[in-house]
């Protein structure tokens, strides 16, 4: 079945259309969140609440605006983001144990592998260093655009001008 003919079923509640998206989908969003919320159990948990939220949105989705796969994605980096910036995060990661840092800092260099479910990583691997990193900041790390700003120790227009260009490079890559 075609990925319109499943997400007009979706739009319908069908359960069977629901279960094959999961499938197709479910990697790819959890290397997602995992990549802003370093945490595997709430990346679950985000993970679940992503594909209920879409489950009950699904009519706001519209292939004029985009790609199935970026509506849904928008929904898991913004549900990921939220999440992080909840008291009961931020409380929960008040007593962190050093592996959560060993952690962050291995995976600082690169891009999880399961964002890689999707093939876009060959794609952000072709992009000049500088976008590489602004990218993975916004869209796999889950910064603002003020905190990769922090982070890079660049003003936020640069910040902002480089996003808009590499996302533009990389949309064209990805389309021809």
């Amino acid at each position: 079945m075609e990925l319109d003919q499943l997400v007009e079923k979706l739009k319908q509640k069908d359960e069977k259309a629901f279960e094959k998206l999961y499938n197709m989908y479910s990697d790819s969003m959890l290397g997602v969140i995992y990549n802003i919320v370093r945490d595997h159990d709430i990346a679950q948990e985000v993970m679940q609440d992503v594909f209920i939220k879409a489950w009950h949105k699904a009519d706001s989705y519209s292939s004029k605006k985009g790609r199935f796969f970026t509506w849904i994605l928008n929904i898991a980096r913004n549900a990921a983001i939220d999440k992080t910036r909840s008291k009961a995060f931020k409380n929960a990661k008040q007593n962190l144990n050093s592996d959560f840092f060993v952690d962050i800092i291995e995976g600082n260099e690169n891009l999880d592998d399961k964002t890689d479910a999707i093939g876009i990583k060959k794609f952000v691997g072709k992009l000049a260093e500088k976008c590489k990193t602004v990218i993975e900041l916004l869209y796999f790390k889950g910064y603002t655009q003020s905190e990769a700003s922090e982070a890079l120790d660049m003003p936020i227009g640069t910040i902002k001008t480089r996003n808009r260009n590499c996302i533009q490079e990389l949309r064209n890559m990805v389309l021809n």
